[in-house]
């Protein structure tokens, strides 16, 4: 096998060979993203269960042993892969920022991040001329300006870019989401007594059923990747595309998700390269965090990083850049919908330390969705009768000040080495890589949820509102301003001469798992807003309308339509 440094030089090499003229090569790339699972995969060892079609992608491409999300949750995460920052230093942090009001202690809110961050998407748009789709969910903690995908939506496909246009297109697979573990009557395609039920778990006939059908949604799973590829196959792009396969997150099952320990944060990431980048190398031990996916792909599309970024790229596409492994991964837990906690953990390629803050809690917490999955039910139950086993109960104990643990030996994570001698030089080591990343990137988390809410409102009881962005008109066309620092601005012209489109649904996501399944079904397309660079001119006929939409993120749009160079409309 070539060692991964010289599949690093190998893509470089094919890369500058496919560039003529001094035209940058950009290369499709295509995200399958999959929720709530540990490397759960065929390929990563687990026969208890079947994925053909995650296996043969892992085959024919890179398997990475040790890619970690930021968190052990959805949003959280999310926030971190789509702005390249850590959710601690952004004040993404908290599970989550909107949704229903019983399991929200704040008023609901669309987080006000840095006025220089942007989703990484748009910089694709903008950078790259790429188009940009995602398919559909998004929960990145504030909601998205217009400017970030062409298309949001059931519909969204790279299908419907322009010709020879480079894309970026990501689906999301629901059915593995922790959701799908509620009481169900579908069959279950694994046999619950055939599988081995780990430690942390008692041995019983609600567990099995519920690893069973967890097992269930992933081979489910397995046969939508295969459609996404086939679908890729029979538009034949598959030999042209960048392919990545992820979890947003680690297991779904209790004592798994939320928690940042190995079962919470390790996820399986597989890419899948087109045949002028190949290499025999199939496996990658390399640290891996899904803070570097964000310059990871705006490096694969020879697109200069923005310098906020706090990931780096793990697969290098810039000759004039190198870049270092990562000695270490990061990852926080903060609220989690009712229940506060805060924990800070390290990871290194063999131990993990973890910081908590509230030692007056138990690890469990009594999180009302999670007490859907009927296993949740039975171990409560089980505790308060008494019979719960000794390994189990560690869950609901309070927690010590600092953890730290040798997953290769101890990989459920049950042996707190923190106290003993012969580790100390680790937890020092450890212990200072997390002070150096606080140091580094801040923690919002010293302030409480409610101050930190206070400073993104300026103390005020709304959400601050992006200024109305004003027009000019010369000999060239409108040029368009916005007075509030970071704010993206879209625009799109109205006119007799527009033509509706439909397209056609195309769904694994949400609303696509439960209920009818309205997949083949034509709907109205989505308008698409184009990106504003600062100081050009749009061309306007008379009689249009140029809509135009202004947000920073975290703050109210701003909303104008302009005629014949006269505002007409706001909002």
């Amino acid at each position: 096998m070539l060692p991964f440094r010289k599949l690093i030089l190998f893509l470089v090499f094919a890369a500058l060979i496919h560039s003529s003229n001094a035209q940058v090569y950009r290369p499709n790339i295509l995200w399958i993203v999959c929720e709530d699972i540990s490397p759960f995969i065929g390929a990563y060892g687990a026969s208890e269960l079947k994925t053909p079609s995650i296996d043969r992608l892992a085959k024919e491409g890179i398997r990475y042993t040790h890619a970690y999300s930021v968190s052990g949750v959805c949003a959280p995460s999310r926030s971190a892969i789509i702005t390249g920052m850590y959710p601690t230093s952004i004040g993404t942090q908290h599970m989550r920022t909107a949704g229903d009001p019983k399991f929200q202690p704040v008023p609901s809110y669309s987080a006000v991040i840095p006025d220089y961050v942007k989703c990484f998407p748009e910089i694709l748009r903008q950078s790259g001329g790429y188009y940009c789709t995602n398919n559909f969910k998004q929960d990145y903690q504030f909601t998205p300006p217009v400017t970030v995908w062409d298309e949001n939506g059931p519909a969204a496909s790279y299908r419907n870019r322009r010709p020879g246009q480079p894309f970026f297109a990501v689906y999301n697979l629901a059915i593995t989401h922790e959701s799908m573990l509620f009481p169900s009557k579908d069959s279950l395609l694994v046999d619950p007594d055939k599988l081995t039920v780990p430690p942390i778990y008692p041995d019983t006939k609600t567990v099995r059923s519920d690893i069973a059908r967890l097992y269930t949604n992933i081979q489910l799973m397995d046969k939508q990747v295969g459609e996404i590829l086939e679908q890729l196959k029979k538009d034949s792009l598959y030999d042209n595309t960048i392919i990545f396969f992820y979890s947003d997150h680690g297991g779904a099952l209790p004592w798994m998700k939320r928690e940042v320990l190995e079962r919470g944060t390790h996820i399986p990431l597989i890419i899948r390269f087109p045949s002028r980048f190949k290499s025999q190398d199939t496996i990658s031990n390399k640290l891996i965090s899904t803070i570097d996916f964000a310059p990871t792909v705006l490096n694969m599309a020879r697109i200069q990083l923005p310098s906020y970024l706090q990931g780096q790229p793990f697969i290098n596409f810039n000759r004039n850049t190198t870049y270092t492994d990562r000695s270490y991964v990061f990852a926080a837990r903060d609220r989690m919908d009712t229940e506060y906690d805060r924990v800070r953990m390290v990871r290194d390629l063999r131990f993990r330390y973890c910081i908590n803050y509230q030692m007056d809690k138990p690890y469990y917490q009594n999180i009302e969705f999670r007490r859907g999955i009927p296993m949740m039910a039975e171990i409560l139950k089980l505790k308060e009768e008494g019979k719960l086993g000794s390994v189990p109960m560690m869950w609901f104990n309070k927690k010590p000040k600092e953890e730290l643990y040798d997953v290769e030996k101890d990989p459920f994570e049950l042996q707190n080495l923190a106290n003993h001698p012969l580790y100390k030089e680790k937890l020092l080591e450890l212990r200072g890589a997390y002070e150096e990343w606080i140091t580094t990137y801040g923690d919002k988390s010293e302030m409480s949820e409610k101050e930190m809410l206070q400073k993104m409102w300026n103390n005020q009881s709304v959400a601050p509102a992006t200024a109305t962005p004003t027009v000019s008109v010369t000999k060239k066309g409108i040029h368009i301003e916005c007075s509030t620092k970071g704010a993206s601005i879209g625009y799109r012209i109205v006119n007799a001469n527009n033509t509706s489109s439909n397209h056609i649904i195309q769904s694994w996501d949400f609303g696509f798992q439960k209920g009818s399944n309205q997949n083949g079904k034509s709907i109205p397309a989505a308008p698409v807003w184009n990106i504003y660079e600062k100081g050009s001119s749009i061309v306007v006929n008379p009689g249009d309308t140029l809509k135009i939409n202004a947000m920073r993120i975290g703050y109210s749009p701003a909303v104008v339509d302009v005629v014949d160079g006269k505002v007409v409309g706001k909002e």
